[in-house]
């Protein structure tokens, strides 16, 4: 039976509300909100908002803390028909400039004040006193379900982010469609540590949980112990991390294995995860880290391992039950499973016709990623196609190659790019992380993957460093590794 999906964010609380009103709807370090509590919350943010000149349409940008105030404000700008703009508060002022002018932005909510960025900036004082002065009750706006309603960057690995535009229906489909292929109720207890201001974050905390009636944990923390301690106190039964931090919650003698006991599911990128870091995470917490696969363009959650399992190693799990997954050229694209309307495509990229048109030519979503689908339908990422090294006429998938690094003690992550050369137009290079001060023989590791791979895709030079360049998502800034050469 197919999960209802609800018309706007405005009604995403819904089925909470009918259920148990007193049921905590979220969590955060600050506050506890029951369901009819980020009822009340919503509509007063929708007021503030309106009170500060926002109208429909108008682009609201946030750069806050992950805390009560920046769930609530999202709820209250969805409630206006504004458009969603969360500013990771990691970026650095140029940086937050560009996506502020791209947008246009009429207002930003940060949590300071910050320096002059062209735009109206309300503070957290400010924005208090204004959500104690606003009105209660509904704001009375008809939202148009498939209106702008939110942007996101993308992470800006390679030149310039640009803006990917969703609907509020495209915000709340991966939640339900989730809920409904993993059979999650009012007791779910989801806890998440990546920043909200992420869009895709908005999409698998709050309006995936409201949707099954459970509680959402946003979390404030990012390190192995400050996880730990979360989890072993609020006791969720999924959580999603990314490799790196499963790795160190694995390793840290600090952290015992019954920090993490109330976990059911644990998620990550599949594509990200060397094998090794599953199994030392399952043999420490008995839990098997489920593969997923999705992007800010989807949005979210494309693939998953199914309830039960298994997981095939190397792969990214399954498509949703509304999507279907194709290989066209080697391309991993995406198109609305065969009979189910339920996927609304992106809107495309804010202002940027002609990425649009080649984002979503011939009617699917190119994603980017070069993979392939095996018998069972689990799909198996090899790489971005522009992450892919030509040398000397031969194809190298750097996330091939990265993969048999990691298999290696003491690597704990690394990232393969391709340099120029005169005579073979690229070569290999590989930027290894190290755990906890490890000496690696360079000549072992150059052996090992003699042992693995075609000699043509064999680094000819390694770069040893304590920690390669990362953006908020956890995902190596490639941008930043010529730099370290």
């Amino acid at each position: 039976m197919s999960t209802a999906i609800p018309r706007t964010i405005a009604q995403v609380l819904d089925r909470g509300l009918a259920g148990d009103p007193h049921r905590e709807a979220l969590v955060t370090r600050s506050r506890r909100l029951t369901y009819a509590e980020l009822d009340a919350e919503a509509d007063r943010a929708a007021h503030a908002l309106a009170a500060l000149g926002v109208k429909p349409g108008d682009r609201v940008a946030a750069s806050l803390p992950n805390d009560a105030a920046v769930v609530v404000a999202f709820h209250g700008a969805m409630r206006l028909g504004a458009v969603w703009l969360g500013i990771n508060r990691a970026l650095a002022p140029p940086e937050k400039q560009f996506q502020l002018d791209d947008v246009s932005a009429s207002l930003l909510l940060c949590d300071d004040e910050l320096p002059d960025l062209g735009t109206r900036v309300v503070a957290a004082e400010e924005w208090q006193a204004l959500m104690a002065d606003a009105d209660g009750g509904p704001i009375g706006i008809d939202v148009d379900p498939e209106a702008l309603a939110g942007i996101a960057y993308t992470s800006g690995t390679t030149g310039r982010p640009k803006g990917v535009m969703h609907s509020q229906r495209g915000l709340l489909t991966p939640g339900a469609l989730l809920v409904e292929s993993r059979g999650y109720d009012a007791t779910l207890r989801k806890a998440d540590c990546f920043p909200f201001t992420i869009l895709n974050l908005a999409v698998l905390t709050t309006l995936l949980v409201s949707q099954a009636g459970g509680t959402s944990i946003v979390m404030d923390r990012i390190d192995a112990e400050g996880v730990a301690e979360w989890l072993r106190t609020e006791r969720p039964n999924v959580w999603n991390g990314p490799p790196a931090l499963l790795h160190s919650l694995a390793a840290m003698d600090e952290v015992a294995a019954g920090d993490l006991a109330s976990l059911e599911e644990v998620w990550t990128g599949g594509a990200d995860c060397p094998e090794a870091i599953r199994r030392a995470f399952t043999a420490k917490f008995g839990q098997l880290v489920l593969s997923s696969y999705g992007l800010t363009e989807a949005p979210t959650v494309i693939s998953i391992d199914p309830v039960g399992g298994p997981h095939v190693a190397g792969a990214s799990g399954i498509a949703l039950p509304h999507l279907d997954v194709r290989i066209i050229d080697g391309e991993v694209c995406v198109v609305p499973a065969p009979g189910d309307d339920r996927y609304p495509f992106t809107l495309g990229y804010w202002q940027r016709p002609d990425a649009t048109a080649e984002l979503l030519a011939g009617g699917v979503l190119h994603t980017g990623d070069i993979g392939f689908l095996d018998d069972d339908g689990y799909l198996h990422l090899r790489d971005r196609k522009s992450l892919v090294i030509l040398r000397g006429g031969a194809n190298v998938y750097p996330a091939e190659v990265e993969r048999v690094l990691q298999e290696v003690d003491g690597i704990a992550a690394s990232a393969v790019i391709g340099v120029p050369d005169e005579r073979l137009g690229e070569r290999v290079v590989a930027v290894v992380e190290v755990s906890d001060s490890t000496e690696v023989d360079l000549d072992a590791l150059r052996e090992h993957c003699l042992g693995q791979l075609a000699k043509y895709k064999v680094p000819e030079r390694f770069v040893v460093v304590d920690a390669l360049p990362r953006n908020a998502m956890g995902k190596i800034v490639r941008t930043e590794l010529p730099a370290l050469l």
